[in-house]
C-alpha cells in the first residue's frame, strides 16, 4: 500500500501542477494498480496523499490543491469503474460513492476552514482581490485597519472602496496612491504613513499561484520603526560620547597647564594687587577640571575594585564629609539606628562617590526649599533577604513626575549650574555593583532616595 500511495501522489502533484488538461495522463499512469482496490481504499488513500501534499504547500496553494482534488478523484471513478464487492445494487453504488465523497468533503472543508481560521487572526491585514478586481477576501485586522465591517468589504474594488463613505480621508489617499504605485506599476513592497504617524508595510503577491488573483498584506510596523530609529539614534549618542570624551581629555592638559603658571604669577600679581583675578582664574580651571572628570567618569564605566566594607561604616564616613555644609545650610543629617555586622563588597571610592551626589542633591534641595523650620536628612539601612537597602531622605523642595522620569539622563539638570552628571554616575555604579536605585518625590514634602545592594 505505501508503494501505491507514493505513486497517487507522484500522480496527484503531477495533476495539480499540469492542469485539467493533463489529467488523463497522471490517472492513466497508475495503470492495474487501482484496480485491485475498492472505492473506499481509493478515497482512503486520496485522503492521505492529499494530506501529505497539503502539509509542505503554502495556505493558498493548499485550498487550491483541494478544489482540484475532487475532479481528479471524480475522473478516477469515471476511468476505472472500480468494482463494488460487497453491494448488490447501483442504488448501494451509488449511496456508498456518495457518503465517501462527503466525507472527504468534510475533511476538505476542515482544512480549509483551519488556514481560514489562521488568515483571519493574523497579526498582518489580509485582503485578496480576484482576478477582475474585486474583494474576495479580507481578513479581521484589516478590517480593523480600515475602519470598516467585513461584509462592507466584500466584493468591493478598488475605485469603490477610496470612494466608500465610512473610509477615513487618509486611508482613501493611501488607497489611491497603493493603487497608482502596486497595481499600476507592480510594485511588491510599499511603506506607507497614515496622519496619526503610525508606520504600515504594504505587500502585494502576484502571479500564477494565486491563477490571477493579487494578495495584499498590511502590516503595523510602528514599534519596529520606533526600535530602529531607538538604535539608530544610541549609536550616534555612543559616537559623539566617544569624541566628546576625547576632546575632553585633551583639554585636561593644556588647563592644567595654564593653571601651574597662574600659580607661578599669582605672588607677582598679589604685588599688583590682582591676587583676586589669580584666584578666580584658578576656580574657574578647577571648576572647568571637576566637569571633565565627571564627563569621562560618565562616559567610560569602569569595572568596580570590589572589597567587603561595613555599611555603617561607609555611611558613617559619608556623613562626617558634609557635616560642616549641613550647618551653614541650617541642616540636619540623621542617622538611623544601622545594623553593625551587615556588610556589602562594594568598590568604596566608587560608592562614595555615589552616595556623596545624592546627598549633595538633598542639601541642595533642602536649601532651596521655602518651608519654614530646619531641613532634615534621614539615612538609614536595613537588610531585605540577600540585599541591603539604603534610604536617603530629605524634607527639601520634592520634585515633580517629569523631573523624576529623566533624573538619571545624563545632561539633565534643574540646577543654574549643574551638569547633569552627577546621578547619571551614580546610576552607572550602583547598577555596575549588581544593585538598583529608585526615587520617590512629592513637590513641597520631599524626595527619598533608595539604593538597593546585594550583601556580601
Amino acid at each position: 500500500m505505501s508503494e501505491l500511495r507514493k505513486q497517487y501522489v507522484r500522480a496527484l502533484n503531477q495533476y495539480f501542477q499540469d492542469g485539467s488538461s493533463g489529467s488523463h495522463h497522471p490517472a492513466v499512469a497508475l495503470g492495474e494498480a487501482l484496480q485491485s482496490i475498492g472505492p473506499e481504499e481509493l478515497v482512503l488513500l486520496h485522503e492521505q496523499s492529499m494530506h501529505i501534499l497539503a502539509a509542505s504547500a503554502e495556505p493558498e496553494e493548499a485550498l487550491r490543491y483541494y478544489r482540484l482534488s475532487f475532479v481528479f478523484l471524480m475522473e478516477l471513478f469515471a476511468h476505472y469503474r472500480f468494482q463494488f464487492r460487497h453491494v448488490h445494487s447501483n442504488e448501494q453504488v451509488l449511496e456508498e460513492l456518495r457518503n465517501l465523497l462527503f466525507k472527504t468533503h468534510n475533511s476538505f472543508q476542515s482544512v480549509a476552514s483551519k488556514y481560514e481560521n489562521v488568515l483571519q487572526h493574523m497579526d498582518s491585514g489580509i485582503v485578496i482581490f480576484d482576478s477582475e478586481g474585486f474583494v474576495s477576501f479580507v481578513n479581521v485586522m484589516m478590517a480593523k485597519f480600515l475602519g470598516m465591517p467585513r461584509k462592507t468589504l466584500l466584493g468591493l474594488d478598488l475605485p469603490g472602496l477610496a470612494a466608500h463613505s465610512r473610509l477615513s480621508r487618509s486611508f482613501r489617499r493611501l488607497v489611491v496612491k497603493l493603487h497608482r504605485e502596486m497595481f499600476l506599476y507592480r510594485l511588491r513592497y510599499h511603506e506607507v504613513i497614515d496622519e496619526n504617524g503610525r508606520h504600515y508595510l504594504v505587500t502585494a503577491t502576484y502571479g500564477e499561484e494565486l491563477d490571477g488573483d493579487i494578495l495584499i498584506s498590511v502590516k503595523d510596523i510602528t514599534e519596529f520603526k520606533k526600535i530602529e530609529q531607538s538604535a539608530y539614534q544610541n549609536d550616534k549618542l555612543a559616537m559623539l560620547g566617544k569624541i566628546a570624551a576625547a576632546i575632553a581629555h585633551e583639554i585636561r592638559n593644556p588647563l592644567t597647564s595654564i593653571r601651574g603658571f597662574i600659580q607661578l604669577l599669582r605672588p607677582h600679581l598679589a604685588q599688583l594687587g590682582k591676587d583676586e583675578y589669580a584666584r578666580i582664574v584658578i576656580g574657574e580651571i578647577d571648576r572647568a577640571n571637576d566637569i571633565i572628570y565627571e564627563f569621562l567618569n560618565s562616559s567610560k564605566p569602569s569595572t568596580p575594585d570590589k572589597k567587603q566594607v561595613r555599611v555603617v561604616d561607609l555611611l558613617k564616613e559619608v556623613t562626617l564629609l558634609f557635616e560642616s555644609e549641613a550647618i551653614l545650610k541650617g541642616c540636619d543629617i540623621l542617622l538611623e539606628d544601622l545594623p553593625s555586622s551587615t556588610t556589602v563588597c562594594v568598590d568604596v571610592k566608587q560608592m562614595k562617590q555615589a552616595l556623596l551626589n545624592i546627598i549633595k542633591n538633598s542639601l541642595d534641595a533642602v536649601g532651596e526649599s521655602p518651608q519654614s523650620g530646619r531641613g532634615v536628612i534621614r539615612i538609614s539601612a536595613a537588610e531585605q533577604g540577600a540585599k541591603v537597602a539604603i534610604s536617603v531622605e530629605d524634607n527639601g523642595t520634592g520634585m515633580d513626575y517629569h523631573t523624576q522620569s529623566k533624573l538619571f539622563d545624563p545632561f539633565f539638570t534643574t540646577k543654574v549650574e549643574g551638569t547633569g552628571l552627577g546621578l547619571a554616575v551614580c546610576y552607572r555604579i550602583i547598577k555596575n555593583h549588581g544593585g538598583h536605585i529608585q526615587v520617590d518625590s512629592t513637590i513641597g514634602e520631599g524626595t527619598i532616595f533608595k539604593i538597593t545592594l546585594p550583601l556580601c
